[in-house]
């Protein structure tokens, strides 16, 4: 690896990450202690996670994704956002790509600033207690709730993430609430172990959780408001079924730097 590390920060909806153009497999993918410290925001150059641009055969480039704790990740909705937006900026792609993440290839489009993601299909979901556990990428727990803006969501996040049931293997924890025009959500995200802007796979799974709690069918969309901005997702759902699923929001370039 080189002594320097070429990177650029973007952000979507709050949610930031650093990205890297690893077309040329420079940087180290086994080095979780470089990757939590690129992360860390007092010593580092600060980010919720770390994403690596790779080239893929048959597809457009490999989205390679990392939490800020140095491990390797699930999908992340926001950062798939981002990555999308990277490419662009290199010039790897023009108004739309195809590209592979951890849970499979994704397609997006650009139009504007706002860059619409598509995300996995999902045909289960489960129940704990009033919430709904889904999994859009990354495993949530999404609780619908009231009084939302005075909520502790990192005590009672981290207290249900490391709960008995989800200790090992870790979820996100999604709170939402219904507001005049639309929902509310904050996210205790797995990984960050603390609450982020914005969680795209988490705002994926709340909308859906909101389509089963109001017995929606059809082509819906639903608005989602984040600590960072403004999200919308959009799917067709059939009984229990959601598929053509779309996360749509920005995904703007900070800066750029050497590490």
């Amino acid at each position: 690896m080189a002594s320097k590390i070429r990177f650029s920060k973007y952000q979507g909806a709050g949610n930031d990450f650093i990205l890297v153009d690893n077309r040329d497999n420079s940087f180290n993918r086994t080095d979780e202690v470089l990757v939590k410290s690129l992360c860390d925001r007092r010593f580092g150059i600060g980010a919720d996670g770390l994403m690596l641009l790779q080239n893929k055969e048959n597809y457009d480039f490999e989205m390679i994704y990392y939490n800020a704790d140095g491990r390797e990740g699930s999908m992340c909705g926001n950062g798939g956002r981002c990555i999308v937006a990277f490419a662009h900026d290199l010039g790897i792609i023009t108004d739309k790509t195809d590209f592979l993440a951890v849970d499979g290839a994704h397609h997006a489009f650009l139009s504007a600033e706002l860059v619409n993601l598509q995300m996995i299909d999902v045909h289960e979901f489960g129940r704990d207690g009033d919430a709904y556990i889904l999994q859009t990428g990354s495993p949530h727990y999404v609780s619908f709730v009231t009084n939302l803006k005075e909520k502790n969501v990192f005590q009672d996040g981290y207290s249900i993430r490391n709960s008995a049931t989800y200790a090992n293997d870790g979820i996100n924890v999604n709170f939402i609430e219904k507001e005049e025009n639309g929902y509310f959500l904050r996210t205790f995200e797995r990984g960050v172990e603390d609450e982020t802007y914005a969680c795209g796979t988490g705002a994926t799974a709340a909308a859906m959780a909101v389509a089963l709690q109001m017995n929606l069918e059809g082509e819906i969309v639903i608005p989602i408001r984040v600590l960072g901005g403004q999200l919308y997702i959009s799917f067709h759902k059939k009984g229990n079924s959601f598929t053509n699923v779309f996360l749509k929001g920005p995904a703007q370039f900070v800066f750029e730097g050497n590490f």
